[in-house]
């Protein structure tokens, strides 16, 4: 069963929204953070969002004031509200989940820190 399993992706014209969803099979309450990667062709998979467990949450500074990144631990789902796209923000877009206790809290990569990962849902937007 795979842990992740995003949807919500799509084309969209420069200026629209998206919003991306991310069904959990694991209980979302037990992760200490949750977080939403995106990797565009070429270049590196980077942090766009994240969540803790305080719901605490963090944006890499390109989405400040335009993305929103929410849990909800009854469902089991996080989501990325997407909102005045931008064709920068055309990429692949990965949930992940942090649920490994050593990882997350002696782990350096941010990447690593995450232990379980989505397919990935694709995001194409045309100026």
């Amino acid at each position: 069963q795979v842990p992740l399993v995003e949807s919500g992706g799509g084309s969209v014209q420069s200026g629209g929204s998206l919003t991306l969803s991310c069904k959990a099979s694991v209980p979302t309450y037990t992760a200490y953070s949750m977080a939403w990667f995106r990797q565009a062709p070429g270049k590196e998979r980077e942090a766009v969002a994240t969540i803790d467990s305080l719901r605490t949450t963090t944006y890499t500074d390109s989405v400040k004031g335009r993305f929103t990144i929410s849990q909800d631990n009854v469902k089991n789902t996080l989501v990325l509200e997407m909102n005045s796209l931008k064709s920068e923000d055309t990429a692949m877009y990965y949930c992940a989940a942090a649920t490994d206790k050593t990882r997350w809290f002696y782990d350096t990569d941010p990447i690593r820190r995450y232990n379980y990962w989505g397919q990935g849902t694709q995001v194409t937007v045309s100026s």
